[in-house]
Protein backbone atom coordinates (compact mmCIF):
# COMPACT_ATOMS: atom_id res chain seq x y z
CA UNK A 1 0.00 0.00 0.00
CA UNK A 2 1.42 3.38 -1.02
CA UNK A 3 0.77 6.83 0.42
CA UNK A 4 -0.72 7.94 -2.89
CA UNK A 5 -3.46 5.33 -2.48
CA UNK A 6 -4.35 6.88 0.86
CA UNK A 7 -4.31 10.41 -0.60
CA UNK A 8 -6.62 9.33 -3.42
CA UNK A 9 -9.00 7.62 -1.02
CA UNK A 10 -9.19 10.61 1.35
CA UNK A 11 -9.77 13.04 -1.53
CA UNK A 12 -12.64 10.98 -2.94
CA UNK A 13 -14.18 10.41 0.49
CA UNK A 14 -14.08 14.14 1.30
CA UNK A 15 -15.37 15.28 -2.09
CA UNK A 16 -18.00 12.55 -2.42
CA UNK A 17 -17.27 12.39 -6.13
CA UNK A 18 -14.67 10.66 -8.28
CA UNK A 19 -14.94 13.38 -10.92
CA UNK A 20 -14.49 16.30 -8.52
CA UNK A 21 -11.63 14.63 -6.68
CA UNK A 22 -9.86 13.74 -9.92
CA UNK A 23 -10.21 17.16 -11.54
CA UNK A 24 -9.98 19.63 -8.65
CA UNK A 25 -7.80 17.98 -6.02
CA UNK A 26 -5.71 15.27 -7.60
CA UNK A 27 -5.36 16.58 -11.14
CA UNK A 28 -5.49 13.13 -12.62
CA UNK A 29 -7.75 11.22 -15.00
CA UNK A 30 -10.85 9.66 -13.51
CA UNK A 31 -10.25 6.16 -15.01
CA UNK A 32 -6.79 6.11 -13.43
CA UNK A 33 -8.23 7.21 -10.09
CA UNK A 34 -10.90 4.48 -10.21
CA UNK A 35 -8.26 1.87 -10.91
CA UNK A 36 -6.11 3.04 -7.98
CA UNK A 37 -9.09 2.82 -5.63
CA UNK A 38 -9.95 -0.69 -6.80
CA UNK A 39 -6.34 -1.71 -6.17
CA UNK A 40 -6.60 -0.24 -2.67
CA UNK A 41 -9.82 -2.13 -1.90
CA UNK A 42 -8.26 -5.31 -3.21
CA UNK A 43 -5.26 -4.89 -0.94
CA UNK A 44 -7.41 -4.05 2.12
CA UNK A 45 -9.71 -6.94 1.29
CA UNK A 46 -13.02 -5.15 1.89
CA UNK A 47 -15.23 -2.69 0.02
CA UNK A 48 -14.52 0.86 1.14
CA UNK A 49 -16.66 2.90 -1.27
CA UNK A 50 -20.15 2.64 -2.73
CA UNK A 51 -20.37 4.13 -6.21
CA UNK A 52 -23.66 5.39 -7.61
CA UNK A 53 -24.99 7.91 -10.10
CA UNK A 54 -25.30 10.41 -7.24
CA UNK A 55 -21.66 10.15 -6.21
CA UNK A 56 -19.56 8.12 -3.82
CA UNK A 57 -20.32 7.20 -0.21
CA UNK A 58 -18.34 5.30 2.39
CA UNK A 59 -19.15 1.84 3.65
CA UNK A 60 -18.90 1.25 7.40
CA UNK A 61 -15.42 -0.17 6.80
CA UNK A 62 -14.58 2.83 4.65
CA UNK A 63 -15.51 5.23 7.44
CA UNK A 64 -13.14 3.51 9.83
CA UNK A 65 -10.42 3.34 7.19
CA UNK A 66 -10.78 7.08 6.49
CA UNK A 67 -9.84 8.02 10.06
CA UNK A 68 -6.71 5.91 9.95
CA UNK A 69 -5.80 7.08 6.45
CA UNK A 70 -5.92 10.73 7.54
CA UNK A 71 -3.75 9.93 10.56
CA UNK A 72 -1.23 8.05 8.44
CA UNK A 73 -0.97 10.93 5.97
CA UNK A 74 -0.55 13.47 8.79
CA UNK A 75 2.19 11.37 10.39
CA UNK A 76 3.95 10.99 7.05
CA UNK A 77 3.87 14.75 6.52
CA UNK A 78 5.23 15.33 10.02
CA UNK A 79 8.01 12.82 9.35
CA UNK A 80 9.04 14.78 6.27
CA UNK A 81 8.94 18.06 8.18
CA UNK A 82 10.99 16.64 11.05
CA UNK A 83 13.62 15.23 8.71
CA UNK A 84 13.95 18.53 6.88
CA UNK A 85 14.14 20.41 10.17
CA UNK A 86 17.02 18.24 11.35
CA UNK A 87 18.80 18.47 8.00
CA UNK A 88 18.69 22.29 8.01
CA UNK A 89 20.71 24.25 10.56
CA UNK A 90 18.37 25.99 12.99
CA UNK A 91 18.04 29.72 12.47
CA UNK A 92 19.40 32.01 15.12
CA UNK A 93 16.54 33.48 17.10
CA UNK A 94 16.37 37.20 17.92
CA UNK A 95 13.43 38.58 19.89
CA UNK A 96 12.50 42.22 20.35
CA UNK A 97 9.81 43.47 22.71
CA UNK A 98 8.20 46.90 22.51
CA UNK A 99 6.27 49.05 24.91
CA UNK A 100 2.86 48.77 23.23
CA UNK A 101 2.50 51.46 20.58
CA UNK A 102 6.23 52.15 20.31
CA UNK A 103 6.64 49.49 17.61
CA UNK A 104 5.02 51.99 15.24
CA UNK A 105 7.91 54.37 15.90
CA UNK A 106 10.84 51.99 16.18
CA UNK A 107 10.24 48.72 14.33
CA UNK A 108 11.02 50.19 10.87
CA UNK A 109 14.39 51.41 12.17
CA UNK A 110 15.13 48.05 13.83
CA UNK A 111 14.39 46.08 10.67
CA UNK A 112 16.51 48.52 8.64
CA UNK A 113 19.51 47.91 10.87
CA UNK A 114 18.93 44.14 10.71
CA UNK A 115 18.12 44.11 6.99
CA UNK A 116 21.18 42.02 6.06
CA UNK A 117 20.40 39.43 8.74
CA UNK A 118 16.62 39.08 8.61
CA UNK A 119 16.61 36.21 6.11
CA UNK A 120 19.07 34.23 8.21
CA UNK A 121 17.44 34.69 11.62
CA UNK A 122 14.16 33.83 13.28
CA UNK A 123 13.05 37.41 14.06
CA UNK A 124 10.27 37.70 16.62
CA UNK A 125 8.40 40.81 17.76
CA UNK A 126 6.10 41.29 20.74
CA UNK A 127 4.56 44.18 22.66
CA UNK A 128 3.44 44.69 26.24
CA UNK A 129 3.38 47.17 29.09
CA UNK A 130 6.78 48.67 29.89
CA UNK A 131 7.38 46.74 33.15
CA UNK A 132 6.50 43.47 31.43
CA UNK A 133 8.95 44.17 28.59
CA UNK A 134 11.73 44.84 31.10
CA UNK A 135 10.89 41.67 33.04
CA UNK A 136 11.02 39.64 29.81
CA UNK A 137 14.51 41.00 29.11
CA UNK A 138 15.60 40.18 32.66
CA UNK A 139 14.31 36.59 32.35
CA UNK A 140 16.01 36.14 28.99
CA UNK A 141 12.70 35.68 27.15
CA UNK A 142 13.56 38.46 24.72
CA UNK A 143 16.94 39.77 23.59
CA UNK A 144 16.10 43.45 23.34
CA UNK A 145 13.38 45.57 24.92
CA UNK A 146 12.11 49.04 24.03
CA UNK A 147 10.66 50.39 27.28
CA UNK A 148 11.00 52.99 29.97
CA UNK A 149 14.02 52.69 32.25
CA UNK A 150 12.58 50.09 34.61
CA UNK A 151 14.48 48.94 37.71
CA UNK A 152 15.41 45.38 36.82
CA UNK A 153 18.50 43.46 37.98
CA UNK A 154 20.95 42.50 35.24
CA UNK A 155 19.30 44.74 32.64
CA UNK A 156 21.42 47.42 31.00
CA UNK A 157 19.66 50.44 29.51
CA UNK A 158 20.62 52.89 26.80
CA UNK A 159 18.33 55.91 26.51
CA UNK A 160 17.64 56.36 22.81
CA UNK A 161 15.15 59.25 22.76
CA UNK A 162 13.08 61.66 24.79
CA UNK A 163 9.66 62.71 23.67
CA UNK A 164 7.32 65.43 24.89
CA UNK A 165 4.27 64.64 26.94
CA UNK A 166 1.10 66.11 25.48
CA UNK A 167 -2.40 66.80 26.65
CA UNK A 168 -4.80 64.26 25.14
CA UNK A 169 -8.41 65.38 25.23
CA UNK A 170 -11.77 65.02 23.56
CA UNK A 171 -12.26 67.14 20.47
CA UNK A 172 -15.15 69.00 22.10
CA UNK A 173 -13.33 69.60 25.38
CA UNK A 174 -13.22 73.29 26.46
CA UNK A 175 -9.41 73.28 26.23
CA UNK A 176 -9.34 71.75 22.72
CA UNK A 177 -9.61 75.22 21.16
CA UNK A 178 -6.24 76.28 22.66
CA UNK A 179 -3.06 76.10 20.60
CA UNK A 180 -1.26 75.10 23.80
CA UNK A 181 -2.45 74.37 27.30
CA UNK A 182 -1.34 76.09 30.48
CA UNK A 183 -0.81 73.34 33.09
CA UNK A 184 -2.59 75.49 35.68
CA UNK A 185 -5.83 74.84 33.77
CA UNK A 186 -5.54 71.07 34.11
CA UNK A 187 -6.81 71.20 37.67
CA UNK A 188 -10.10 72.74 36.56
CA UNK A 189 -11.33 69.62 34.76
CA UNK A 190 -11.75 65.91 35.50
CA UNK A 191 -8.43 64.19 34.89
CA UNK A 192 -7.66 60.61 33.82
CA UNK A 193 -4.91 59.44 36.14
CA UNK A 194 -2.59 56.43 36.13
CA UNK A 195 -2.52 53.01 37.75
CA UNK A 196 0.73 51.54 39.06
CA UNK A 197 1.50 49.95 35.68
CA UNK A 198 2.75 53.08 33.82
CA UNK A 199 4.66 54.11 36.96
CA UNK A 200 7.42 55.92 35.06
CA UNK A 201 4.90 58.09 33.21
CA UNK A 202 2.98 58.64 36.42
CA UNK A 203 6.16 59.77 38.18
CA UNK A 204 7.04 62.23 35.42
CA UNK A 205 3.54 63.72 35.35
CA UNK A 206 3.25 63.88 39.15
CA UNK A 207 6.57 65.71 39.39
CA UNK A 208 5.63 68.10 36.59
CA UNK A 209 2.31 69.03 38.20
CA UNK A 210 3.78 69.24 41.70
CA UNK A 211 6.52 71.64 40.56
CA UNK A 212 3.83 73.92 39.13
CA UNK A 213 1.55 73.69 42.11
CA UNK A 214 -1.21 71.98 40.12
CA UNK A 215 -3.59 69.53 41.76
CA UNK A 216 -5.72 67.30 39.53
CA UNK A 217 -8.75 65.23 40.47
CA UNK A 218 -8.60 61.84 38.71
CA UNK A 219 -12.01 60.54 37.72
CA UNK A 220 -10.64 57.40 36.03
CA UNK A 221 -7.29 55.61 35.79
CA UNK A 222 -5.45 54.23 32.76
CA UNK A 223 -2.98 51.35 32.65
CA UNK A 224 -1.81 51.94 29.08
CA UNK A 225 -2.23 54.37 26.22
CA UNK A 226 -5.11 52.42 24.65
CA UNK A 227 -7.13 52.56 27.86
CA UNK A 228 -6.31 56.24 28.19
CA UNK A 229 -7.47 57.10 24.69
CA UNK A 230 -10.63 55.06 25.18
CA UNK A 231 -11.40 56.84 28.44
CA UNK A 232 -10.82 60.24 26.88
CA UNK A 233 -13.17 59.38 24.01
CA UNK A 234 -15.88 57.90 26.22
CA UNK A 235 -15.81 60.35 29.13
CA UNK A 236 -14.85 63.58 27.38
CA UNK A 237 -12.00 63.96 29.84
CA UNK A 238 -8.31 64.63 29.40
CA UNK A 239 -4.98 63.09 30.33
CA UNK A 240 -1.27 63.48 29.61
CA UNK A 241 0.47 60.94 27.39
CA UNK A 242 3.72 60.69 25.39
CA UNK A 243 3.69 62.13 21.88
CA UNK A 244 3.95 58.76 20.15
CA UNK A 245 0.23 58.16 20.75
CA UNK A 246 -0.71 60.98 18.35
CA UNK A 247 -0.55 58.61 15.38
CA UNK A 248 -3.08 56.35 17.12
CA UNK A 249 -5.76 58.86 18.08
CA UNK A 250 -9.29 58.48 16.70
CA UNK A 251 -10.93 61.51 15.12
CA UNK A 252 -12.87 62.32 18.28
CA UNK A 253 -9.66 62.79 20.29
CA UNK A 254 -7.03 65.50 19.82
CA UNK A 255 -3.62 66.37 21.24
CA UNK A 256 -2.36 69.75 22.40
CA UNK A 257 1.14 70.72 23.54
CA UNK A 258 1.67 71.93 27.08
CA UNK A 259 3.09 75.39 27.65
CA UNK A 260 6.88 75.35 27.77
CA UNK A 261 8.82 73.96 29.47
CA UNK A 262 6.81 70.82 28.77
CA UNK A 263 7.59 67.50 30.46
CA UNK A 264 9.43 64.81 28.53
CA UNK A 265 9.75 61.06 29.00
CA UNK A 266 12.58 58.77 27.96
CA UNK A 267 12.44 55.64 25.85
CA UNK A 268 15.33 53.19 26.21
CA UNK A 269 16.56 49.89 24.92
CA UNK A 270 17.20 47.27 27.57
CA UNK A 271 19.33 44.15 27.27
CA UNK A 272 21.34 41.75 29.36
CA UNK A 273 25.08 42.31 29.09
CA UNK A 274 25.63 38.55 29.48
CA UNK A 275 23.47 37.75 26.45
CA UNK A 276 25.82 35.98 23.98
CA UNK A 277 23.67 36.77 20.92
CA UNK A 278 25.87 37.93 18.04
CA UNK A 279 22.81 39.62 16.52
CA UNK A 280 22.37 41.67 19.70
CA UNK A 281 26.03 42.66 19.76
CA UNK A 282 25.88 43.76 16.14
CA UNK A 283 22.71 45.73 16.85
CA UNK A 284 24.26 47.49 19.85
CA UNK A 285 27.18 48.62 17.70
CA UNK A 286 24.65 50.48 15.55
CA UNK A 287 22.62 52.17 18.28
CA UNK A 288 23.86 55.60 17.21
CA UNK A 289 22.52 54.90 13.72
CA UNK A 290 19.18 53.86 15.23
CA UNK A 291 18.94 57.07 17.24
CA UNK A 292 19.91 59.29 14.31
CA UNK A 293 17.35 57.68 11.99
CA UNK A 294 14.55 58.05 14.51
CA UNK A 295 15.55 61.61 15.39
CA UNK A 296 15.41 62.64 11.72
CA UNK A 297 11.93 61.20 11.26
CA UNK A 298 10.64 62.53 14.59
CA UNK A 299 12.07 65.98 13.91
CA UNK A 300 10.35 66.14 10.55
CA UNK A 301 7.08 64.98 12.12
CA UNK A 302 7.20 67.63 14.84
CA UNK A 303 8.09 70.29 12.29
CA UNK A 304 5.07 69.36 10.16
CA UNK A 305 2.81 69.46 13.19
CA UNK A 306 4.03 72.91 14.17
CA UNK A 307 3.12 74.22 10.72
CA UNK A 308 -0.42 72.83 10.88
Amino acid sequence: MELRHLRYFVAVAEEGSLTVAAEKRLHTAQPSLSRQLRDLEAEVGVQLLVRSSRGVTLTAAGGVFLDHARLALAQAAEAVTAARRVARPAKTSFSVGFLTGQEVEWLPHVTHILRDQLKAIDFRVSSDFSPAVAEAVQRGEIDLGFSRVEPQPDVTYVVIASEPILAILAGDHPLASRSEIDPAELGEFPFIGYTETPHVLRGVVDRYLRERGVTVSPSHYLDGFATGISLVASTGGLTLLPAYVEKLLPRSVVSRPLAQPAPVIEIAIGYRADNPSSVLQDFLRQVDQLMAAHSAVAGLSYANQSRQ
